[in-house]
């Protein structure tokens, strides 16, 4: 309700007038609205033409780009939460946001930076049907949730796209391919569908006033149309594309962070065994000063070894549906290692650390290869780089090798 009540009126959210509580209900009164898209399509026989695709996308980018200039993300959006105005009223054709129930803020109110990275397996918001790929890669909620997440990380944006105009294809590629604090070229995202539709704005199905206008003033602070820039601009980097694939995964140490052996002075051990990747019961034990120090697969099972004394101060997990590349260099860049993999048809989980005594030479990389990487394993050795974890499992085609140092890293 608060969020409602502080951005409500303006930015193409209707405004709050009352909320309270009265006995055992809490009320909220806001502007009256018309259908929502969910609404339309049921209503029309699950179709809607191109035209109307696309203008919604025009609107639904220009609201969206004003909800994050506040320094919000509504981590819930879905046809169910977007509304048209009244019928029979000016805003008839108008596009309303609602439910800011789960909205979140991306800016930290006391830097005015960006949040930082944090992959947390057990916590998800939203509706998984329609959530985008970062905030569910290695989605630990209930089976049905998983599967959803499973297929639509498998599915390329050439096969999501297939029946559609290029635009669509374009827009999958360029919003897929954003990392997680780059700020999105909402203008360039407009300007791909504006430019197939018709001309007149009058005559469309939806109202795109509100997209026109950022076009404008983006273009009037750069001194032209973002529409004009860049037409043959293509992501630069593909960070989260590519058909998935079973591959080794090879991680090597510049120097061994921590020495395995029979006096290991371990102080107490747990394990545990699951159908699924446990980070709820890796979470619980990392309270009680528990650390990851071994994992293995078996089919989908994950085998997990937990130890006390390991030598960590810290640990994180990335755990995704296909190769977590900048989760692994964002850790990299915070003083993190990989000290250990695993990985089913599934899934790759990698566990990552901050060991308590800082080694000399903080070298490590990663390699990803379809067959055992016999040969770069001698070429490591040569550059007294050696083995510190393998896996076998999910990630996808095309990989290169991914390098990282305590301060820099390349792929």
């Amino acid at each position: 309700m608060d969020q409602e009540r502080a951005l409500g009126g303006s930015h193409d959210i209707p405004r709050v007038h009352y909320k309270g509580r009265q006995s055992d209900y809490y009320i909220m009164v806001m502007d009256m609205l018309g259908p929502s898209l969910w609404d339309l399509w049921n209503n029309n026989s699950n179709t809607m033409s191109i035209e109307m695709v696309e203008c919604i996308a025009i609107e639904v980018i220009s609201i969206l780009e004003k909800l994050h200039s506040r320094g919000y993300v509504h981590v819930d959006v879905k046809p169910e939460n977007f509304l048209l105005g009244t019928p029979g009223t000016a805003d008839e054709k108008k596009l309303f946001l609602v439910d800011l129930g789960l909205a979140v803020r991306w800016r930290d109110n006391s830097t005015g930076l960006h949040v930082d990275y944090d992959q947390r397996p057990d916590v998800f918001r939203g509706t998984v049907r329609y959530a985008s790929r970062l905030p569910w890669q290695g989605y630990q909620g209930e089976n049905k949730g998983f599967l959803v997440c499973k297929k639509k990380m498998g599915t390329s944006p050439e096969a999501l796209c297939c029946f559609c105009p290029a635009p669509f294809k374009q827009f999958v590629e360029f919003v897929v391919n954003l990392k997680f604090d780059e700020e999105p070229n909402y203008a360039k995202y407009i300007s791909l569908f504006d430019g197939i539709i018709g001309p007149n704005p009058d005559i469309r199905p939806i109202n795109t006033e509100g997209a026109r206008k950022l076009v404008y003033q983006v273009g009037q602070k750069r001194g032209r149309l973002m529409m004009d820039d860049d037409d043959d601009e293509q992501p630069k980097k593909k960070v989260r594309m590519g058909m998935p694939a079973i591959q080794w995964i090879s991680v090597y140490n510049g120097s061994s962070l921590i020495v395995m052996s029979k006096g290991t002075p371990y102080l107490q051990q747990s394990y545990k065994v699951s159908e699924s990747f446990p980070f709820k019961w890796i979470n619980k034990k990392w309270r009680e000063g528990f650390y990851v120090t071994a994992m293995a697969t078996a089919g989908t099972r994950f085998a997990i070894v937990m130890s006390r004394g390991a030598g960590f101060s810290d640990q994180v997990v990335e755990l995704d549906f296909l190769y977590p590349s900048e989760g692994i260099h964002r850790r990299w860049d915070s003083g993190y290692r990989i000290t250990s993999t695993a990985a089913t048809w599934d899934q790759t989980a990698l566990v990552l650390s901050n060991p308590r005594r800082k080694p000399s030479d903080e070298t490590q990389e990663t390699l990803p290869t379809s067959a055992f990487p016999s040969t770069h394993v001698k070429e490591k050795w040569v550059k007294n780089l050696y083995i510190a974890s393998v896996c076998y499992g999910r990630t996808r085609k095309g990989r290169s090798l991914v390098c990282g140092q305590a301060d820099s890293c390349c792929s």
